[in-house]
């Protein structure tokens, strides 16, 4: 994954929670809306000030957007545990887990 498209996919998410529209954001945000649309779909790098005018045009902190993007490499970059059936059922009904670290809690309290 790159950054440009977990940053796109942050985005798009964001928006779609509050209801808003392509239009909607990128007036607000002084983007155009192609501009916008190109960034959510992880065609297009923005520049940092560009995230920041977006992330405050959708009132998200650019904390919040970065942590978001962290999740989504992490759970891209999750090693994965496959445990077979325990009958002669087919690969297919095996159990699928996806290994994440547990939480740092001094970042959970920061």
């Amino acid at each position: 994954m790159l950054y440009r498209e977990a940053l796109g996919a942050a985005l798009r998410t964001r928006r779609l929670e509050q209801g808003r529209t392509l239009q909607d954001v990128a007036l607000a945000a002084a983007v155009s809306t192609p501009y916008l649309s190109e960034i959510e779909r992880g065609r297009k790098d923005a520049s940092s000030e560009v995230v920041v005018t977006i992330a405050d045009a959708l009132r998200t902190g650019l904390d919040t957007l970065m942590f978001d993007i962290a999740d989504r490499f992490d759970a891209a970059t999750a090693p994965t545990l496959v445990e077979p059936p325990l009958t002669d059922a087919p690969l297919a009904e095996a159990t699928v887990t996806v290994l994440r670290p547990p939480a740092d809690p001094q970042l959970l309290a920061a």
